[in-house]
């Protein structure tokens, strides 16, 4: 049988390989590349020193930029207000890649190395699925067989291959978006993460004594320059990963609520996502009209709970996604932000669609209602409510 492996180059995907090839069967393994800092050609190396009968490097960043990235920065996406989704955008892309390699080369099956307990076994089989039908098996040898990184371990030194990060402290996750930390010292929530859980950010205590001051210029919702130098989306959260990383910011440490109905203590690295997030939600407030932002809101919480529940297959996501579109039209302008040993704050913002008006906000000179006219709006406003509360005898308000 050929089988399609999305292939890390870590430790249980190593062992899939070799118990694939094991079985009898013809592996083609496929890499894509979201992002992570890992060296493809030695992963590509590793996977024919393993067995693989073809290997594909799939260069990816640029189109996980555009087409997914974009679309959480628009929506504003933070899983329960924390989480910006980083590993949940790259699972349905990689998936889609491993599919079209899948066709192209005939294959029987898939593979991945998703566990039973965790929220990437949702992503990869739905959207294998989607691309695939039932006419491809899809093997999940870590779900199937219980494998865990001591049996993992096991099975390549058994065939002559020092397993790869066998003795690491944390299973990482790490694209363009975002750093994902689990596992070790980190499963205990009540302990604070220790330093070296960390990459992309130095300790907030030990970051520069002077502030960042950074300029975001917005497009129809999408970042488009620093400091008013124009660069695509990608080499700009490339940079504020770097810059922002550098002061401190963007450490996340939560409990979030799985698919699968657990618990677990997540740790993440994302100081552009969450920048980019903050300046855009900022941006929206200029230009939206209060009714227009509300319901944004709900929009970008239903869209973020879609997302990381594994369910990019679903048409309403789609929909979700016009309307979110739909409003970003007006999302333009800049934003400044000063980012101090760890913080970040929105300190200015402009734009061409700004429903502010310094001549009717100043109460020195400002437009003001009459009296009358004040007087009439708290009463028609206050009606429903006054008589409601008389009504049930509400005393004690």
């Amino acid at each position: 049988m050929r089988v399609v492996l999305a292939y890390s180059g870590g430790l249980d995907t190593s062992a899939i390989l070799l118990l694939l090839r094991e079985q009898g069967h013809e592996v083609i393994t496929v890499t894509v590349n979201v992002g992570q800092e890992d060296d493809m050609e030695g992963v590509e190396e590793k996977a024919y020193k393993l067995g693989a009968y073809k290997h594909y490097t799939i260069n990816a960043v640029k189109e996980f930029a555009e087409n997914y990235v974009s679309k959480a920065i628009k929506a504003n996406a933070l899983y329960e207000d924390k989480y910006p989704l980083g590993t949940a955008l790259a699972r349905p892309l990689i998936a889609e890649k491993v599919a079209e390699i899948a066709k192209k080369e005939g294959a029987d099956a898939v593979a991945h190395g998703c566990t039973s307990k965790g929220n990437d076994q949702v992503r990869f089989d739905l959207v294998l699925k989607y691309y695939l039908g039932d006419d491809y098996k899809i093997i999940a040898p870590v779900r199937e067989l219980g494998l865990t990184r001591a049996k993992s371990a096991e099975i390549l030194r058994k065939h002559g291959f020092e397993p790869p990060g066998a003795h690491k402290k944390y299973s990482i996750d790490e694209n363009l978006w975002s750093r994902s930390i689990e596992g070790g010292e980190l499963d205990d929530p009540s302990a604070e993460p220790p330093e070296d859980a960390f990459a992309w950010t130095v300790p907030p205590e030990k970051a520069p004594e002077e502030p960042l001051v950074l300029k975001v210029s917005f497009r129809n919702g999408i970042p488009v320059a620093i400091n008013n130098e124009k660069m695509d989306l990608e080499k700009i959260v490339k940079l504020l990963n770097r810059l922002l990383g550098l002061h401190g910011y963007g450490r996340i440490d939560h409990i979030e609520n799985r698919v699968v109905g657990l618990k677990s203590r997540e740790v993440y690295e994302a100081p552009a996502a969450l920048a980019l997030i903050e300046s855009h939600r900022d941006l929206e407030k200029l230009v939206y009209t209060p009714k227009e932002l509300r319901f944004k809101k709900l929009l970008d919480q239903y869209w973020s709970d879609l997302v990381y529940q594994g369910l990019w297959v679903e048409p309403l996501r789609l929909v979700i996604e016009k309307a979110i579109d739909e409003l970003n039209k007006w999302v333009s302008g800049d934003v400044v932000m000063k980012v101090y040993k760890g913080s970040l704050r929105i300190i200015g913002r402009s734009s061409e669609y700004t429903g502010y008006s310094e001549k009717l906000i100043d109460y020195d000179t400002g437009w003001y209602p009459s009296a009358e006219e004040a007087e009439g709006f708290i009463k028609i406003w206050g009606l429903h409510s006054l008589a409601a509360a008389k009504a049930r005898g509400l005393n004690n308000l």
